[in-house]
């Protein structure tokens, strides 16, 4: 395994327990950890000259890579469709779920790819994907096969739909699986692809879709099986919850309970389980989120677009919920770009009219740190000695930084215009240099999956 030493960086920023910021920052790789941090002035001699490649980080920020707990890849062939482009979340749904039902093997392959590639170039190390209608051969194994060829760490959601039209759900019946071949490949994923070890670039998740699409007893089948692998395995349970008022009116109408109480009737509570948006939580269940330790994946431009409200980050947090950020469906968002998510998260909690709502510095933490939690990983999320070398770095004598980066590097990171990186490290190796993508034609992929998304379309418009 290689060695990678990082030095000069203008700031550092470790996301250690001081959170510490360090000027003219420093830190050596070993394979897939990190050996070595400190001021470049106390860099041991022998520790750069004994790596393999030296970056000279000046005028660079360097942090810990990012962390994305949801996510829909395919959505990306499905961005701003005319029809959806100013509807709420059932009606886009309903608008969508047809065009979805023709996704194949090879579209699924490429807006992963896609998908995956956004995020690495906004700072993203590890993500998460919510991928939850498995028509025409499609597989989760497509996913873990297009992510191999990127590099990201990928926790892989065995999503699922079985609550159909004609049993009161709101999606089309051909879109919906039974629930024993759900529970089949559930298993059969989790037996094939997850690895609970440390460092670990892939991970299974089980994932019913949302308490409109599926039934109480898949909810509880699923989470039955996850918890069934023992604690050893560390198989987590997601899914969305409280994201509009329409799905609270539903789980009152339908369950008897709001979201959050049906999701701690349905034991999908505790700290192998994380929930998307929680827009709609009240005060009540956000106690039970922080006494069982339960996560959000908190999607702020996903939840203005589909006018779904601004989630109480500021109430979660001081509870103690764990927080992390997603960039939600890239048909709800419409980008996959994280360092924006960050941005976003820190204007939103701020619109209500408190500037102290949340700070850049809180933004990031919830990014790296938040998203860590969120996921069950005590492995990324910080620049520390035997932690994982994920490892990003921003440059900040750019023209969108100018007059902001000399007074708080930090803050202008967050508070600037956001930008792509200049250096990605996932595992202990280079992803992006310089800007430029290792070992990827980004030309040819932004070809090959437009290819897909007309061809999505057209296969949709012939069914009707």
């Amino acid at each position: 395994m290689s060695t990678i030493c990082i030095e000069h960086a203008d700031l550092l920023v470790t996301m250690d327990g001081a959170r510490r910021e360090l000027r003219d920052g420093a830190l050596v790789t070993d394979g897939p950890a990190i050996a070595w941090v400190g001021a470049t002035a106390d860099l041991p001699p022998e520790l750069r000259d004994g790596a393999d490649e030296v970056i000279d980080a000046r005028h660079c920020i360097v942090l810990p890579g990012f962390v994305n707990t949801h996510h829909h890849f395919y959505q990306t062939l499905t961005r701003v469709i005319p029809a959806a482009q100013d509807a709420v979340l059932f009606d886009w749904l309903k608008t969508l779920y047809p065009i979805w039902a023709e996704l194949t093997p090879d579209d699924v392959f490429a807006s992963t790819q896609l998908a995956l590639t956004e995020l690495l170039l906004s700072g993203c190390t590890t993500s998460s994907d919510h991928h939850y209608l498995w028509p025409n051969g499609t597989r989760l194994d497509d996913q873990f096969a297009a992510a191999d060829t990127i590099g990201v760490r990928f926790h892989g959601a065995r999503g699922s739909m079985s609550l159909g039209e004609s049993q009161g759900g709101l999606p089309p019946d051909r879109v919906t699986e039974d629930e024993a071949t759900i529970l089949r490949d559930s298993r059969r994923v989790v037996e094939t692809f997850h690895d609970p070890a440390r460092f670990a670039m892939r991970r299974v998740v089980l994932a019913p879709c949302s308490p409109f699409s599926v039934t109480p007893d898949l909810m509880r089948e699923s989470a039955a099986l996850a918890r069934s692998f023992g604690p050893a395995m560390n198989v987590h349970l997601h899914t969305h919850l409280a994201e509009t008022k329409d799905e609270e009116e539903f789980c009152l109408a339908r369950f008897g309970y709001r979201p959050g109480d049906y999701a701690e009737h349905l034991a999908w509570t505790g700290d192998d389980v994380w929930h998307a948006h929680c827009v709609h939580l009240n005060q009540a269940e956000i106690d039970v989120f922080a006494r069982t330790h339960t996560g959000v994946a908190h999607c702020p431009n996903s939840n203005m677009r589909l006018a779904s409200g601004i989630a109480p980050v500021r109430a979660m947090r001081d509870a103690g919920v764990p927080v992390g950020l997603g960039v939600d469906g890239s048909a709800s968002n419409d980008g996959s770009h994280l360092l924006n998510e960050v941005r976003q998260c820190l204007l939103l909690q701020r619109v209500l009219g408190n500037p102290h709502a949340m700070t850049a510095r809180e933004a990031l933490e919830i990014a790296t740190l938040g998203g860590a939690a969120v996921l069950g990983r005590d492995d990324i999320g910080a620049l520390v000695p035997g932690m994982a070398a994920d490892i990003v770095a921003f440059r900040l004598d750019t023209l969108w930084h100018a007059g902001g980066a000399v007074h708080d590097p930090l803050a202008a990171l967050v508070f600037c215009q956001p930008q792509p990186v200049a250096w990605a490290i996932v595992n202990g190796v280079p992803r992006v240099r310089d800007g430029r993508l290792v070992g990827l034609d980004l030309v040819e992929l932004v070809e090959r999956h437009n290819r897909a998304a007309v061809g999505l379309a057209s296969r949709a418009g012939m069914r009707g």
